[in-house]
């Protein structure tokens, strides 16, 4: 069943009454797993892992070495993808503010794994690009994230973020301000190039 992308609200919507209705639209259509009910998080959609596929094989991610990567649910399908096919990943330390662990295990995709399998590390040293979660997303690039937690407002670190994003989390221009800018929109359809 096809879904059609959410259509922006008033112009006067904040960003939480905005985070607010697409919550509300995906647990409307039960498009989301664990954690459950989505609000609060960024949610861990259907087609997530496909949207990761998508996202990695894009000729501007494809042959990065090194990506930070967010230690939300919705994203362990690309950790998984991504060490899987050689990257190296620094996923922030929940535990202690400012350090990420760095991984080359696959086991390691798992938030639970991660002090087993990963390395602490204070800086994500040769990180090309990074992929954070979001709640809401526009084809413009602008990105709206749960509000609170790591990579919130972006990362400031000066290089490329991605994201991913189910068709409902999508609309032409976001509502209210954008937390950061998304260069590449991962979705379970394709990749959305928010520069083309």
């Amino acid at each position: 069943m096809l879904l059609a992308p959410m259509t922006s609200p008033p112009s006067s919507v904040t960003a939480g009454a905005h985070r607010t209705a697409v919550w509300n639209a995906l647990e409307r259509a039960r498009l989301c797993a664990y954690p459950l009910p989505p609000h609060g998080h960024h949610p861990n959609f259907t087609g997530a892992r496909e949207a990761a596929g998508h996202l990695l094989k894009h000729p501007d991610v494809a042959p990065l070495h090194t990506l930070i990567v967010g230690a939300d649910r919705v994203l362990m399908p690309l950790r998984k993808l991504a060490l899987q096919s050689g990257l190296t990943l620094y996923v922030p330390n929940l535990n202690k503010e400012g350090w990420y662990w760095r991984l080359t295990e696959v086991a390691g995709a798992n938030l639970s794994k991660m002090a087993l399998h990963g390395e602490p590390k204070l800086k994500p040293e040769g990180a090309q690009a990074a992929v954070l979660a979001c709640v809401a997303a526009d084809r413009r690039g602008g990105r709206v994230g749960k509000g609170f937690g790591w990579g919130a407002r972006g990362l400031h670190l000066d290089l490329p973020e991605f994201t991913l994003a189910h068709g409902l989390m999508l609309c032409g221009q976001l509502p209210c301000p954008a937390d950061s800018s998304a260069a590449l929109i991962g979705t379970p359809g394709g990749v959305i190039d928010t520069a083309g």
